[in-house]
Formats: C-alpha cells, structure tokens, sequence
C-alpha cells in the first residue's frame, strides 16, 4: 500500500515517493534546551516518531535526524541568570530532553546534530549566501535579503504584512529590508562566540537547522517535519535560505506539520505561562498514557490537553494490557507483521485515531475469540500493532502493578482497583479474570454497600 502525507506546501495529500529508496532522509526540528519541555513539545517526537518506524517498515535505509538547539538568547539569559556557562544548562537539559523522551517511547534519531558542533558549516554556509547575492553584511551582522528569494512566504501563504507582524522584526540601521532575517550577529565579551568574517559572534536561530540538515542529510532532503508554530517564521526562512545556497534546488519535498495543544481553551505555550512540563506529568501519570494521549488525535489537528483525556488513556491501556494478560497462556509469533487495518490507517497521513480504533477492535477480537490458533493470531497483531505506535511495551503484571510497592496488601489492592475499573467499563470478562487471580492467591473479595473488600481465605 502506498504512504500518503499531507504536504504543507502543496496543501494536499500526496504519495511519499523519496528522492532515494535505498536512503530515506528525514529531519524534524528539535528542542532548544534551556528548561524542561512541556508536553506540547513532545507531541512532534512521537508522532513524527511513529512516522519513522513506519519509514523503516518499508525501506532498508531510513535516516532520521532531529537536532538539538544549544546556543540561543534564551540559553543565554538563563545562563546569566544562574551565573553559570551555557554549557551547565544546555548539558542539564538535553539530558533532561532525552530521558522524557525514553520514557514516553520515543526511540533516538540517527543523528542528533548540535548547533554548537556546525559553526563552522554554517559560516560557509552564510559565505555561500554572500557570494551569491542574497545575504549581506552590516555592522557586524549578516542578513539574508527576503527580497532575494521571490517565492518567500509560499509555505505559509501569508501576505507581506502579515509575515512581518508574525516574525517581530526588529527595525534596525544594518538592515536594508525590515523583513530581512539574522544568519549571524555579533557577541559581546559576556556572551558566547566564535571568530568569524564579521567578526565575533553566533549564528541566528534558523542557520542552523540549515547548515545541519545540510551537513548530515545532503542538500536536498525528503521530509522536514515540526510543529505549526514553526511553519512561520523558522521554517519558511530555512527554505529561503537553503534553496538559496543551494543555487536553487529544493530544499525539502515534503512539509509535515503537526497542530498544537490546548490547555484550558488556549494554546499551551511557555510565553503564556499554561504549559505542563512533561516531568512533572511523567510523576504523576504512567509514560505510556501521556503517549497514547499524544496519539489520541491526527497529528494535524489541534489537541485539547486534560486530566480526562489521561484518565481515558489509562482505562484504555487497562483494556488492552487486561487482554494481553487474559491470553498470558498463549503463544503468539513475536515477529508477526502489523495489521493491515493498522499500517493502511497509518500510511494515510498517519491516520493514528483510526490505528488505534483498529487495535481495539483486534482486543475485542482476541477476547471473544475461542479456537486457539486464533487467539494466537490476534495476540500476535495485537503486540505487532503496539510495536508500530509504541505501545504495549510493558508486561501486562508490570502495568497492573503501576505504582505499587512491593508489599503484598497493596499489590492486591492494586488488582482489586483494576477489577473495579473494568466493572465500571463493563469487561466483565477481564473483571473475572482478574478475580479468578485473586482467587488464586487465596484472596476473597465482598460486595458491601460501601464498596469491594478483600479478605484472605482460611
């Protein structure tokens, strides 16, 4: 079956045919590491993550990159802040970065590019733009010429006006345009730089996702993916700038770009102070359901963020792990394929509500299913499913047992807690597996009007 993706700059679904099957190249943009994300943040690394495993199920060479910003004005002033180098906090927080990102079961990239290690490629990069006449240097800056490129502001299809008004342009002497956006700008003694043409100094913000897809994936690559806040200014201008120093070639052939989450009926952003950091939320909640709520929505539309919207990610993780754990005696081929259901929805533009209404069809399946080498069958698609998504990476016992101690009483409880909760979702089904458990272990449970108790039998 073919991969159909939504291209944001042609606005239509399009079949995914790379420049080079035997190298599939893909770059998604990255954090810029001077706190702890929130969860908004991980919403592009897992499902752009899901995008690269469905990659790697069809081709013998997927090359996925996704960089790490560590020099930028906002490293620096909380560097300044904590009187510390910028390297105490980008080192604090891409350590950070990665063990959310483990946790949520998002597998590494190929490549994690740092802006740091590109200076040099990306002041060959700025030269390159110089020499061909659409960069220009000024008081110690170099800007790239907006009025160069004509076909600026075809990605995100905004008038003039209103790229101006969205990139916050500075009016500045230096500049020969308002719109005309930094490659480069000089440091003072107290801020971090390197030697260059212009003098001493940093590069800009989106040089640098440039100079690095460039430097690891070639000069024309086949996906760039990121969220929709990037789409304008980052993105357009590394379009600008890359087609440009490339004397012309595409950039990237297909844009993909996920929507955003809503907290409390607005954009959750740090700028507005309505963020919930993924820390926080890994303390509170299982991994896998701040992960599957993630996937809960096509990636292209906007994600309303709530306490519901996690209890209900949870009920339906206990739904299928209470399955797995009802076929825990049968055996099932651990390299079984996904479900055609499955991959189909995923190959049309990562259709992940649809994959997932699959997978628990395929548990309602497995568990009115009788004859054995059915059960088998569906166990297998099942797991093979959850592969493709991240999900059902735990053993069923361990996620059960989420939260509890070692202790024995509050084990049980555990159990009683998630027979109770498949009674209310009305699995009575795993509800009696999981008391023919408890019954097991010696372990009676009573009705009573102010709930289930549990008792040892004599």
């Amino acid at each position: 079956m073919h991969l159909r993706l939504y291209n944001s700059l042609t606005r239509q679904l399009e079949t995914f045919v790379p420049i080079d099957p035997d190298r599939v190249t893909m770059y998604v943009c990255g954090p810029t590491v001077y706190n702890y994300i929130h969860i908004g943040n991980a919403r592009p690394p897992v499902v752009f993550g899901v995008l690269a495993q469905l990659l790697r199920a069809r081709y013998p060479n997927v090359v996925y990159a996704r960089n790490i910003t560590d020099v930028d004005d906002k490293i620096n002033a909380a560097a300044g802040e904590q009187k510390v180098p910028i390297s105490a906090i980008t080192e604090r927080f891409t350590a950070a970065y990665r063990d959310n990102m483990a946790a949520l079961g998002v597998a590494p990239p190929d490549l994690e590019p740092r802006a740091t290690a590109h200076i040099p490629q990306i002041i060959v990069m700025i030269e390159r733009l110089i020499a061909s006449g659409h960069a220009y240097a000024g008081e110690g800056h170099v800007l790239f010429s907006v009025a160069s490129y004509p076909q600026y502001g075809e990605l995100s299809r905004r008038s003039s006006e209103d790229m101006l008004a969205g990139a916050r342009v500075e009016v500045a002497p230096y500049k020969r345009d308002p719109g005309d956006f930094v490659l480069w700008k000089p440091s003072p003694s107290d801020l971090p730089g390197w030697d260059s043409p212009w003098g001493r100094g940093r590069p800009g913000w989106h040089i640098e996702c440039s100079a690095m897809s460039e430097a690891h994936l070639g000069e024309t690559i086949d996906i760039h993916a990121g969220g929709i806040d990037l789409q304008f200014p980052h993105h357009e201008n590394e379009i600008a700038q890359s087609t440009c120093a490339h004397g012309g070639k595409v950039f990237a052939r297909y844009w993909l770009h996920n929507g955003m989450l809503n907290f409390g009926g607005a954009k959750m952003s740090k700028s507005l102070g309505n963020v919930s950091r993924v820390e926080d939320l890994l303390q509170q909640h299982p991994a896998e359901a701040l992960r599957l709520a993630l996937l809960s929505a096509h990636y292209r539309q906007p994600l309303d963020w709530s306490d519901a919207l996690i209890e209900q990610s949870v009920r339906t993780l206990d739904r299928l792990y209470g399955t797995l754990r009802d076929l825990a005696d049968v055996a099932a081929d651990p390299d079984s394929p996904p479900p055609a259901a499955v991959e189909a929805a995923l190959c049309d533009d990562l259709n992940t509500p649809t994959a997932l209404a699959e997978m628990a069809g395929i548990a309602a399946d497995a568990r009115r299913a009788q004859d054995p080498s059915e059960r088998s069958r569906l166990k297998g698609e099942l797991l093979a499913a959850g592969r493709l998504l991240g999900l059902l990476q735990s053993d069923p016992s361990a996620w059960f047992a989420r939260g509890c101690s070692a202790d024995d009483d509050t084990r049980i409880q555990c159990l009683v807690d998630a027979r109770n909760a498949a009674r209310k979702e009305r699995d009575f089904a795993r509800a009696d597996a999981i008391r023919a458990e408890l019954c097991a272990q010696g372990i009676v449970l009573e009705d009573t009007a102010q709930g289930v108790r549990w008792r040892r039998g004599a």
